[in-house]
């Protein structure tokens, strides 16, 4: 049995396949074959550049007879160059035309972070550099409030394009802000966290104006080593609390970290490129961790953001941009 929460009359189901970083060559494959093993959740996003593939791969399972549209819940991202409120629904279009789909189950802001505009024709995704060809070249920030993005967004919703929307990446105090503004108020926050990162006040500030929340990188440093944005000292599963829990219950040490996710109330979408880990990211629901193995898992947070724009914006694109302080 796979957990689902309730946002309005739709169920997102708790664990869903992330595309961040699967390579274009095979996001087809992976996805019908994600959705053969079961998966109905997927995030996407306009900036991980696989969204046509991942469209292939979707239309590929529904003639295939393996699944109905309606039995899938598909996220995806307003990206930072869209921010503009006449640039919402362009960019919002262009993401169902690359997905093949008439409608989004789920629309976020994908960062808190607005950048100049970039028309499709010119760079598709934009990313995050104005003129990646300048001698120096960096993001060219435009200052565009959030109140009127997010009422390009409630648009969307009202027009019918997107079922739900909501925000990613945003801080506590940037949610208490949209809350006293927000016409139709968000149904989701997605934010990294992980037992190294557990943002517990956040989690439970988000679920008290009933957001319901998903956390990316559900297993920490994996996603972040090749980007050299983490070290392989870093890794979760590596830790003793951990490995204690695997050997109790019999499970990878992976499956625990998951597991501690889904149980302590947020949806997961952890990422894969390897067929053989599909079912096993979403064989986790027939054990438990106890009460302790959860406080013990907690306990291993430290702080430790690995994707935190006022890091890898200066390194890898000249700007320094904190958004958490």
């Amino acid at each position: 049995m796979i957990i689902e929460f309730l946002i309005g009359e739709d169920k997102l189901p708790a664990v869903g396949f992330g595309l961040w970083k699967v390579d274009r060559a095979v996001t087809a494959d992976m996805v019908r074959s994600a959705i053969a093993a079961g998966y109905r959740h997927f995030d996407s996003a306009a900036d991980y550049g696989n969204e046509r593939e991942t469209g292939n791969g979707i239309s590929a399972a529904i003639e295939a007879g393996c699944c109905k549209r309606e039995d899938l819940w598909i996220t995806s991202k307003l990206w930072n160059t869209f921010h503009r409120p006449q640039h919402v629904r362009p960019a919002c279009e262009r993401t169902l035309r690359d997905l093949g789909l008439d409608y989004l189950d789920l629309y976020l802001i994908h960062f808190p972070i607005s950048l100049e505009y970039i028309d499709f024709d010119l760079r598709y995704p934009p990313e995050w550099l104005f003129d990646p060809d300048a001698a120096e070249p960096q993001m060219k920030i435009d200052p565009v409030p959030l109140h009127e993005t997010w009422a390009a967004m409630e648009k969307l919703k009202q027009a019918g394009l997107v079922r739900h929307i909501g925000v990613c990446n945003y801080s506590s105090t940037l949610l208490h802000d949209l809350m006293a503004y927000a016409k139709i108020q968000p149904e989701v926050l997605q934010i990294e966290s992980h037992p190294f990162l557990t943002q517990e006040k956040l989690i439970r500030m988000a679920k008290s104006y009933n957001m319901t929340v998903t956390a990316f990188s559900p297993l920490g440093a994996l996603s972040y080593v090749s980007l050299n944005m983490a070290e392989e000292s870093e890794s979760v599963l590596e830790s003793e609390t951990v490995k204690r829990a695997a050997q109790r219950t019999g499970r990878s040490a992976a499956q625990v970290v998951l597991r501690w996710g889904v149980q302590r109330g947020t949806a997961i979408i952890p990422k894969t490129a390897r067929k053989d880990r599909l079912q096993e990211n979403l064989a986790l629901f027939d054990f438990e961790l106890t009460d302790e193995e959860m406080s013990a898992i907690a306990e291993l947070n430290r702080g430790r953001r690995f994707n935190d724009p006022a890091v890898f914006c200066e390194a890898a694109f000249n700007t320094f941009y904190p958004i958490y302080d």
